[in-house]
């Protein structure tokens, strides 16, 4: 991931300790070792101003798989045994850049409160009515301001669900057909959710003393696949905004697939 910049900024930042590599438990480990996992780079301080004003400077991390290029030419030679999902799901995991946007003190934090958010560029950045990232994601800010620790884990690559942008405005149109969004999903040969977690977990497990969180999410899959990886989940806590006539259907959509909502989401 480095190979672009100068060895001399490289070595800067590993002695500044802004730049480390980290195993799969998420302990820091020296280049030279073998099975290196993440690249972990920060914190960098982001200054964000909340809607009342109030200005905190947050701490940014970013995270990103190191995917060794024999891995990826191995994973390349399947796709032709039929296994194109696996080569896609690689490449994807090694191309992107992950990030937490974390309240002051997050290295130390007991307990704090999390949100794994996955990216959507419609919701987040222009503010589309017809899901509710934008709005979730507004109000996970606020609510970790309210309990004075914690962070977003924002998954870059998690784009409709995993199966990028491009996929997503075909799915838009076909779920102006008629179709849920997961049943579009399928209509492109794509996973209905192909999202991978795991990257979140070790770098979690990182940043944390006790591997130990309150997550804010309607999402149990986010829960499981959070502690297979080793982040024990004390307690869930919804986040709910954003319910408008645009995104009604598409939220229950996913209540049928396990979402827990506790409003209604009926007319």
């Amino acid at each position: 991931m480095f190979s672009y910049v100068d060895e001399k900024v490289r070595i800067f930042l590993e002695e500044e300790g802004k730049l480390k590599t980290v195993d799969e438990d998420g302990i820091i480990i020296s280049n030279s070792k073998k099975d290196p996992y993440l690249s972990i780079l920060g914190p960098v301080p982001i200054p964000k101003t909340f809607p009342d004003g109030q200005e905190i400077v947050l701490d940014w991390y970013c995270f990103v798989r190191r995917t060794e290029l024999s891995a990826v030419v191995e994973a390349g030679l399947e796709v032709d045994s039929g296994n194109g999902e696996a080569f896609r799901r690689l490449v994807g995991s090694a191309m992107t850049v992950n990030s937490i946007f974390a309240m002051p003190g997050f290295h130390n934090a007991i307990n704090p409160l999390v949100r794994l958010h996955s990216c959507c560029l419609t919701g987040d950045i222009f503010g589309s009515m017809r899901c509710d990232c934008g709005p979730q994601l507004a109000k996970a800010f606020e609510d970790i301001r309210e309990s004075g620790k914690g962070g977003v884990v924002y998954m870059s690559g998690h784009e409709g669900r995993g199966i990028g942008l491009w996929a997503k405005a075909a799915t838009y149109l076909l779920q102006d057909t008629g179709q849920d969004t997961y049943q579009a999903n399928r209509s492109l040969g794509l996973p209905e959710d192909s999202r991978d977690f795991s990257d979140a977990a070790v770098v979690l497990k990182y940043l944390l003393p006790s591997n130990e969180i309150q997550l804010l999410s309607n999402n149990p899959e986010k829960i499981r696949q959070l502690e297979a990886g080793g982040i024990s989940v004390s307690k869930k806590q919804s986040v709910e905004a954003g319910l408008n006539k645009y995104n009604r259907r598409y939220l229950k959509s996913k209540r049928d697939k396990g979402h827990l909502f506790k409003g209604s989401l009926d007319e």
